[in-house]
């Protein structure tokens, strides 16, 4: 179930993507879902995307 304010996705992700995924998640002590948001997050912000959903300027 959901935390509260979290909402639900289904992810399709290939096997051997989830696995590297999975082993990072260990390595930092992390679950897996609370890693693959990090990710997320971390490419999101490389691109220059907000978490209000606006862009930052290109550099």
């Amino acid at each position: 179930m959901a935390s509260p304010g979290k909402r639900a996705y289904p992810l399709r992700v290939q096997p051997e993507v989830l696995a590297a995924v999975e082993r990072l998640a260990a390595a930092e002590l992390r679950s897996t879902n609370a890693q693959l948001e990090m990710l997320l997050r971390e490419a999101l912000a490389r691109r220059g995307v907000t978490f209000d959903g606006k862009r930052t300027p290109d550099r």
